[in-house]
């Protein structure tokens, strides 16, 4: 029997926004540059992020089930969409939706290429090898470890370059330096989103950052790089002076700064207090993209 609310559940809405934002970015960088903007391009780059997000969850969904189904300290950003645990959907079934989607993925892609985009298609096969490497043999990073990097990757410098490419037609006039700062948020995100899974993780030999580093430094370092990434705002923006760039970054480490006070008592098995740690950690990094588009906006405006 179908049933649309576990299917809405294992698309994990909330993780859009992973997706969304440096789409998003790429397009406001973009326009920053040509000062032209298209909503049609706009719409097409959110349905390609909505199918990046579905192949992505579906794949790791999958792939960690067995992980998932000891996990007990998960949260709403972390353990899969649980659908599997729960029983709502069965793993054959949930294998299909992920191939089914990246074929849709793909094809959507391929028509974007013959009407107007024509390396639209290597966006898709780079989501995909970057899903392969992450989540399956001989590489699956996930679980012999940095695959933080696969994501920073994915998100720091696939997505970015995605949405300029998809609204510019072009890579023409990327500011390459922001693929730095992006890709540590991207890494940092990784980082973050392992923190509740640490137990589990640990058990089933998956060895994220939490795991390999422990939790403790592995907060501090997802603080440490968030900082980071903020002080390069001017590699994003070109031109920001010091104090533009202080001003930029000011309200992502305010948030960030309401994390401190949890460094040392966010463990997994605290699930109030590491829930909260990833909410104020990830909310800061989200942040500083939102304000860095901002600004790529109104010097598009200019």
């Amino acid at each position: 029997m179908f049933d649309p609310a576990a299917w809405i559940q294992a698309a994990r809405p909330l993780a859009q926004i992973n997706i969304a934002l440096p789409l998003l970015l790429g397009q406001a960088m973009a326009f920053a540059v040509l000062g032209r903007f298209s909503v049609g391009l706009l719409y097409c780059a959110g349905v390609f992020g909505t199918l990046a997000q579905l192949v992505i969850v579906f794949v790791n969904d999958f792939a960690d089930r067995e992980t998932d189904a000891h996990n007990t300290t998960f949260s709403r950003f972390s353990g899969g969409s649980r659908v599997l645990p729960e029983g709502r959907l069965a793993p054959a079934t949930l294998r299909l939706a992920a191939l089914v989607m990246l074929a849709v993925f793909v094809l959507f892609c391929v028509v974007l290429a013959v009407v107007s985009r024509p390396w639209a298609p290597a966006f898709a096969l780079a989501t995909a090898l970057l899903v392969w490497a992450y989540n399956h043999p001989p590489l699956r990073l996930a679980y012999r470890g940095h695959g933080e990097l696969l994501q920073g990757l994915g998100i720091g410098v696939v997505l970015p370059l995605a949405g300029y490419y998809l609204q510019a037609g072009t890579l023409a006039g990327f500011v390459w330096p922001a693929l730095v700062p992006l890709l540590l948020l991207g890494y940092v995100g990784n980082i973050l989103t392992a923190l509740p899974d640490a137990p589990s993780d640990r058990a089933s030999d998956k060895r994220s950052y939490p795991v390999r580093r422990g939790q403790w430094v592995a907060r501090r370092h997802a603080l440490e790089l968030l900082a980071m990434a903020a002080a390069m705002s001017s590699w994003v923006l070109p031109g920001l002076s010091l104090l533009g760039t202080a001003l930029v970054a000011a309200p992502a480490l305010v948030m960030a700064a309401m994390a401190v006070p949890l460094l040392g008592s966010a463990d997994a098995e605290n699930r109030t207090e590491c829930e909260r740690f990833v909410l104020l950690t990830a909310g800061a990094g989200h942040l500083l993209v939102l304000v860095w588009g901002l600004v790529l906006v109104l010097r598009g405006l200019w």
